[in-house]
């Protein structure tokens, strides 16, 4: 039987690993971290995440745990609003908001129940082992050998593993920076539960309310700008100066609750490749995703069905690698496409920011322009709310063990 070491605990990582060790394998799951509470964890599960989590037999599972329907997607233009397009958008599943801190305990939870499975939380990885050209396994800080038929890379973004490996992260233009606010509940009643952008003198930035019902906004950046030291009251006074007016009203009521802006950087990009002899990379280790529609989780989420179906047949090193190449060509195509849809959505807002007449003509003109607009809009998002038909293997076909994998 081979054996997997998973390193990383975030969606990709403990979903493959409660798959494979569900499937039976033996899997060591390694996290540098004993908790899973982050300040900055995209918590939007699409209908593509959905449909994962299906896959996994958890399709009711974010009922479960604290979460939240998105209403609606809105965007506002100089205090305006532009359109407003009210889920579930033609699908069966609205967009859910569901805590990543809970999912992650909740998969952790029934992966621990599996016999095959060994947890090492707060154990971070020092490096990469090797045996004939071949990755075998991860050395960690305190000195313990981990040895593996497979190492499964699921550590982020900055991604040990991936450099260590020799892989390059192709990057995707400079990047976003953006300053992450948050307000605690409860919010009044009456304040818009979707999704909203908003574009105003130049800046760009959204405010939704979270699964956990705290007001969330988020403040683009230009890459490199300096943050200036502000009271909270002051931060509320400059994000209420761009906020639709209902915003903007709790927001400057409740300044003093403002929590003070995080800094966040996101760099998006395409490893060159997913795999080495021994090593295959998931999640945003692989491909990490811009924040635009949330698609991280889901994506990360989508690798973990492909790798863990493929995977599952392998019975030696040769076939392992194998399936490791099969994993990125089966996945690229969608992460591909993803990325693609993401940089324009997010190339459109940018433009349209910088351009202050077409942004008042835009405000304007808006009872007459909007439902256009937020027809256009609307036709866009298909791909990124659902993903590329046929990137999951089929919902009633459990991996079979074979004797090769071709």
């Amino acid at each position: 039987m081979p054996r997997f070491v998973v390193v990383g605990a975030g969606p990709a990582g403990l979903a493959v690993a409660l798959q494979l060790a569900q499937a039976g394998q033996s899997v060591t799951l390694i996290e540098a971290s004993t908790r899973f509470s982050r300040q900055f964890r995209g918590d939007a599960l699409m209908p593509c995440g959905l449909e994962a989590l299906a896959h996994l037999g958890l399709a009711e599972l974010h009922r479960q745990l604290p979460h939240r329907t998105l209403q609606g997607w809105s965007v506002w233009v100089e205090g305006r609003r532009l359109f407003q397009v009210r889920e579930p958008m033609g699908t069966l599943q609205p967009c859910t908001l569901v805590a990543q801190e809970h999912l992650l305990e909740h998969l952790l939870a029934l992966a621990r129940d599996q016999s095959t499975l060994e947890w090492l939380p707060g154990q971070a990885v020092q490096g990469l082992l090797y045996s004939d050209q071949r990755i075998c396994g991860v050395t960690l800080a305190n000195g313990r050998q981990q040895p593996a038929d497979l190492v499964i890379g699921c550590d982020g973004r900055q991604s040990l593993l991936r450099r260590q490996a020799g892989l390059t992260l192709h990057t995707n233009g400079q990047g976003l920076e953006l300053l992450w606010f948050e307000l605690p509940g409860p919010l009044p009643a009456d304040l818009d539960g979707g999704f909203t952008t908003w574009l105003a003198q130049g800046k760009i930035g959204s405010a939704c309310i979270s699964a956990s019902g705290h007001l969330q906004l988020a403040w683009l950046l230009e890459p490199g700008a300096s943050m200036p030291q502000l009271t909270s009251r002051q931060w509320a006074e400059q994000l209420a100066a761009h906020l639709p007016p209902t915003f903007a009203a709790v927001v400057r009521g409740r300044a003093e609750q403002l929590s003070a802006p995080r800094r966040v950087s996101v760099q998006v990009g395409l490893s060159s490749s997913w795999q080495r002899p021994g090593l295959l990379l998931l999640g945003d280790a692989a491909h990490p995703m811009s924040p635009v529609r949330a698609q991280g989780i889901n994506m990360a989420l989508r690798d973990s069905v492909v790798a863990a179906h493929w995977l599952s047949q392998a019975h030696n090193a040769r076939e392992l690698d194998r399936a490791a190449t099969r994993v990125e060509q089966l996945r690229l195509p969608e992460i591909k496409r993803m990325q693609t849809l993401q940089s324009t959505e997010a190339s459109q807002g940018h433009r349209l920011s910088q351009f202050a007449a077409a942004r008042w003509i835009l405000a304007g003109l808006s009872p007459l322009i909007g439902p256009m607009a937020g027809a256009i809009w609307r036709a866009r998002q298909g791909p990124l709310r659902q993903g590329l038909a046929g990137a999951l293997p089929a919902a009633n076909l459990a991996p079979q063990r074979t004797n090769s994998i071709s």
